[in-house]
């Protein structure tokens, strides 16, 4: 007699009869929910974070950061730590900083990572029409990740600093340290949304194999016919 497959809900569902176990039942089926409410998240915070790339105040915080950072430092054009005596701080406005951060190329290079970081926005949140698309811009967000990540280990000011108090140094994160960290949440939404991307990209354009997909009794079917047919008792 061929064998029928049960499903993993239903056979959780006879036996789940307690508020607990039910409730359980309930949670497990909100995958798809906590997915939307990832990728819209991720496309929030790129498409805000990007935007205020354009502002100088925001432009100003994020030198140390690259001025630091061995793969970007030549987009500035003078060398860490001059920046030190020039930073501002958020919504002051000093004329002899500004112009120094417009001649070290701060603003310039604060709006092209901008337009890259929207453009990351955009591309995830072209999923329900390009899902490959999205799988790019995922992947890239895991790259920026990375990226910023990196930081903690080339930016001095990741730290709190020698000042007097014995919490300074390594582990003690400063302000910017802590929200460089939180970037390991970025790099695992990027990848957990890129592998949805790529799967939904996979239904769109590729059929799958009916003898690897199929339920367990309809390979079964197909392996008998295969042997000669199935007999009579089953």
């Amino acid at each position: 007699m061929l064998r029928t497959k049960t499903t993993l809900e239903e056979s959780y569902s006879n036996h789940c009869v307690s508020l607990p176990g039910r409730a359980a039942m309930w949670i497990s089926r909100l995958d798809r929910l906590g997915m939307a409410a990832l990728r819209f998240g991720l496309i929030v915070v790129l498409l805000w974070i990007g935007a205020l790339k354009f502002a100088s105040y925001e432009a100003d915080s994020i030198v140390p950061l690259v001025a630091n950072s061995p793969a970007l430092r030549v987009l500035y054009r003078f060398p860490s730590p001059a920046y030190r005596q020039y930073m501002n701080r958020e919504g002051e406005l000093v004329p002899a900083h500004r112009a120094w951060h417009q001649s070290n190329r701060t603003y310039p290079v604060s709006s092209g990572l901008g337009v890259t970081i929207v453009i990351l926005g955009i591309l995830l949140a072209c999923h329900p029409i390009s899902p490959g698309s999205a799988t790019v811009g995922s992947l890239l967000v895991v790259l920026m990740s990375c990226t910023t990540l990196s930081f903690l280990v080339t930016t001095p000011e990741a730290w709190v600093p020698a000042l007097g108090d014995a919490a300074h140094g390594f582990p003690f994160l400063s302000g910017v340290g802590r929200l460089i960290l939180k970037d390991i949440i970025m790099l695992g939404a990027g990848v957990v949304t890129a592998a949805d991307s790529a799967r939904a990209y996979l239904r769109l354009h590729y059929r799958p194999n009916p003898l690897l997909t199929a339920p367990c009794s309809t390979r079964e079917v197909i392996a008998s016919i295969q042997n000669g047919g199935v007999g009579e008792g089953t």
